[in-house]
């Protein structure tokens, strides 16, 4: 299916609701369709031993949070790289992250080259408003579509995103708390390759058993339903002023059902609805 327009869209729900499903869905079947991780974003950084990534790995290792401004940056940096979003000023400059830039040596304005220049960068007043990206041009062609994972996920960095990129729209996935809960109880896991199974849906072959190796399956310490549920309650107390920061926009669609095959068909017609048509 052929996107007529560029779709710039989030998914927000519930910790086992299904948004990796529904992202890789809606990527098989647009291709058009790109996928933006922030943590892919990060992990990409601190591989590549960028100046960002090196600061960023001390942080994550000391057990902080990367500040949002920097996780935006990366954000703004990746949609820049790709045409889709531009400078409207000559001489503003997005972070250079991309380490053929970091590499060769050369000269530029990337404020993040040592630990006084971030905290320099990350304290400036126009930065903390967003200054560096009201300028910004958006590519409004279907080729610059994307779904943005891992960010935002409060109203506050949903208001700092409007600056940089207009997301235009924003999926509210909702399945019933106890029918989460009975999937996560469920769930096994084949520790050496990641490997998933569900008792309900996905079973293996032999009980308790991985299917390739035959090796023990083990329940994961974050799936029990205490866990859950104090997960549950964490979302729902952010999730709720970003969504309705969304519908303040307009741009809010919400979904409900009972799986993800359930919910699959009513995002795509609504995807195409706002996008193909």
């Amino acid at each position: 299916m052929r996107l007529r327009r560029a779709a710039r869209v989030i998914l927000v729900g519930a910790p086992g609701v299904g948004k990796g499903t529904q992202s890789e869905r809606l990527l098989q079947r647009f291709p058009q369709l790109a996928s933006i991780s922030s943590g892919d974003l990060l992990r990409h950084n601190v591989k590549q031993r960028t100046p960002l990534g090196i600061k960023v790995e001390s942080t994550m290792k000391a057990g902080g949070l990367v500040p949002d401004a920097l996780i935006l940056r990366l954000i703004g940096n990746e949609l820049n790289q790709r045409g889709w979003i531009s400078s409207g000023r000559p001489s503003d400059n997005i972070m250079t992250l991309s380490s053929s830039g970091l590499d060769t040596g050369a000269a530029t304005a990337d404020p993040t080259q040592d630990d006084a220049s971030i905290a320099a960068f990350l304290s400036s007043p126009a930065h903390a408003r967003g200054a560096f990206a009201t300028q910004a041009q958006v590519n409004e062609d279907p080729s610059a579509s994307f779904l943005l994972d891992g960010f935002p996920r409060t109203a506050a960095q949903a208001a700092q995103l409007d600056a940089l990129v207009p997301i235009n729209l924003a999926v509210s996935i909702r399945t019933p708390l106890e029918v989460i809960v009975a999937r996560i109880g469920g769930r096994w896991v084949h520790e050496p390759s990641g490997r998933v199974y569900n008792t309900s849906f996905n079973a293996p072959r032999v009980e308790g058993r991985d299917d390739v190796t035959g090796e023990p399956l083990v329940r994961r310490a974050d799936d029990s339903e205490e866990v859950y549920r104090a997960r549950w309650d964490k979302f729902r107390e952010t999730s709720e002023p970003l969504l309705e920061h969304y519908a303040k926009k307009g741009v809010l669609w919400e979904v409900e059902g009972l799986s993800s095959d359930e919910i699959t068909p009513k995002l795509v017609r609504e995807f195409e609805r706002r996008f193909a048509e």
